[in-house]
């Protein structure tokens, strides 16, 4: 018998978050029900509970890195079974240009736009049950921490940062920022077979880095970019990835990449809007290679999925401690919100 509600967390306005309930979906003939243990609170779902990403509009039922067990198959679902320990990945229609080239987050021909039938935007990632396409789930190592499965998303994001950087093994690879995303960033590099240099000033962060086994750089106590020619013989790193928004950051890692050919991933997002200041003579004559990046694409979720479930990424170290209840979910953002954080889990489902 189908469950007839779900409840799920939305923002409102800035600054305040409530749970609600609504009728979950009809399951579709490629759909499932989904008993949803875990979400993480990102850093753009507490951005907006803080005001600093008002553009991605109201009302938000947000949370995109979680995952559950499926119960309930859709008549014409093939590959997934009852029991199966999923985690959530981009959805789309699966038919449009975007989503047949694997950009599925910029999907073109899902029927409704952005928002639900009954007006809310966002993926009820904050939910306890929601109805979920086959295409948008991942099968993961039940075996894996729900706090840790809902790592998936993140890590593809990352995979896919990592494959336009082109980082190769042998490679030193410097990661500007220790947050949670930098040493997402950093333990991928490695697992690539790179030499990975982690810049951070907070004395938190640098311990979990140095925790993790990489070479660190007190920002705070030293010029990064002197340490990392130091570490590197005068050279500079092969590569660097910027994991911290802001224009420092920017204007370090033009100045750590070596001389010629070097390469710069610019990950992380940042408000107010950081600044790049470069001319295009100094990338001609340096050959430099500067490279953006967003989201991920279909694959980077299976190799993501792979990597978390065989352990060659233990992302074990980058959740705090203290979780939430979905019904504690105004102080779990309040938590998140607080800086120096790693992943902050909100339990679905006692």
């Amino acid at each position: 018998m189908q469950r007839e509600k779900m409840r799920f967390s939305v923002l409102t306005e800035k600054g305040h978050a409530e749970v609600r309930e609504r009728k979950l979906p009809e399951i579709g003939s490629n759909q499932v029900l989904v008993r949803q243990l875990a979400c993480n609170i990102c850093t753009t779902d507490y951005g907006q509970w803080l005001g600093l990403r008002e553009h991605q509009g109201y009302p938000m039922a947000g949370g995109h890195e979680g995952c559950g067990v499926i119960e309930i198959l859709g008549p014409d679902v093939k590959d997934f079974a009852v029991g199966d320990y999923v985690s959530i990945a981009y959805d789309g229609c699966g038919e449009c240009e975007p989503c047949r080239r694997g950009d599925v987050l910029h999907c073109t021909g899902m029927s409704g736009g952005q928002r639900s039938e009954d007006g809310y935007l966002g993926n009820f990632g904050f939910a306890d049950y929601c109805v979920r396409n086959t295409r948008s789930l991942i099968k993961m190592n039940p075996e894996l921490k729900p706090a840790e499965a809902a790592f998936l998303e993140p890590l593809a994001t990352v995979v896919k940062g990592l494959k336009k950087l082109q980082v190769r093994p042998m490679e030193t690879v410097a990661v500007i920022g220790a947050g949670t995303m930098g040493l997402l960033n950093a333990l991928a590099a490695r697992a690539n077979g790179c030499r990975v240099l982690v810049t951070e000033l907070m004395e938190k962060k640098l311990k979990t880095a140095e925790a993790m086994g990489f070479e660190t750089i007190d920002a705070g106590a030293c010029d990064p970019v002197e340490a990392v020619k130091e570490l590197t013989g005068g050279t500079g790193a092969d590569a660097v990835i910027v994991a911290v928004g802001i224009t420092a950051a920017n204007d370090q890692a033009l100045a750590m990449v070596k001389e010629t050919d070097g390469r710069i991933l610019f990950f992380a997002a940042g408000y107010p809007a950081p600044e790049l200041k470069i001319d295009s003579n100094i990338l001609h004559y340096r050959r430099l290679e500067l490279f953006g990046t967003f989201a991920a694409d279909s694959i980077d979720f299976f190799t993501a999925g792979e990597m978390l479930s065989s352990g060659t990424v233990d992302v074990s170290k980058l959740v705090e401690p203290e979780t939430f209840a979905l019904d504690d979910i105004q102080e779990a953002f309040r938590h998140a919100s607080e800086p120096g954080r790693y992943r902050v889990s909100v339990r679905l489902n006692e």
